[in-house]
């Protein structure tokens, strides 16, 4: 019975010095930086929901940029998010967020059946075009990203980022991460589980 109690005592003593060491390693880590900060905006989503930026705040989000029509890189970005997503334990507030850059075209319908044939259903992955807002002015004037009409190119008539963005429960853009490298996705997801657990937003 001794022996057992100074195993206990021995495992929980490790325990506590694991916990203490991780602990001390995430707050001694530079706080992720600020890379813009998002303006308010209204959009509308697949549903025909009004969604703001006040609707976003509380937890980190990952932004994304696609169009429909898109033949080459966006089905790549949908697949990477949908594996983002696949990373996040199901009890994370961490949402997604796709913007179109062909609001013209994607309706809230077209979006609906577009999250649809990838499986997406819910309010944890969010499919945003214009409404009364614009989401290439967001792109552009918030989040810093190209978008550029390219219509001589049939497979991809918008061109536009391929990078992940990371928004922290403020509306502050903490990183922009490379869809195509999954060590960056890997980073992506560390740094949006981070920021959940630090940042002091409310729920």
């Amino acid at each position: 019975m001794p022996a057992l109690r100074i195993a206990s005592w021995t495992l929980l003593a490790l325990a506590t010095a694991l916990a203490g060491g991780l602990y001390l390693r995430e707050r001694l880590r530079p706080p992720l930086p600020v890379l813009a900060t998002l303006p308010h905006f209204e959009l509308t989503e697949r549903d025909g929901a009004r969604i703001t930026l006040a609707d976003l705040a509380g937890a980190p989000w990952i932004a994304d940029f696609i169009f429909t029509r898109c033949r080459i890189a966006c089905p790549v970005l949908t697949a990477r998010m949908r594996e983002v997503r696949g990373k996040l334990p199901p009890d994370s507030a961490v949402r997604s967020v796709s913007l179109t850059v062909d609001a013209a075209h994607d309706t809230p319908e077209v979006l609906r059946s577009y999250a649809a044939d990838w499986g997406v259903t819910g309010r944890q992955w969010l499919f945003l075009t214009d409404g009364p807002g614009d989401t290439r002015a967001l792109v552009r004037e918030g989040f810093l990203q190209p978008v550029e009409d390219t219509p001589e190119n049939e497979a991809m008539p918008v061109l536009h980022s391929s990078r992940f963005a990371l928004v922290d429960g403020a509306g502050a853009v903490r990183g922009f991460y490379d869809a195509y490298d999954p060590a960056d996705l890997e980073r992506l997801v560390d740094d949006a589980l981070r920021l959940e657990r630090s940042e002091p937003f409310p729920r």
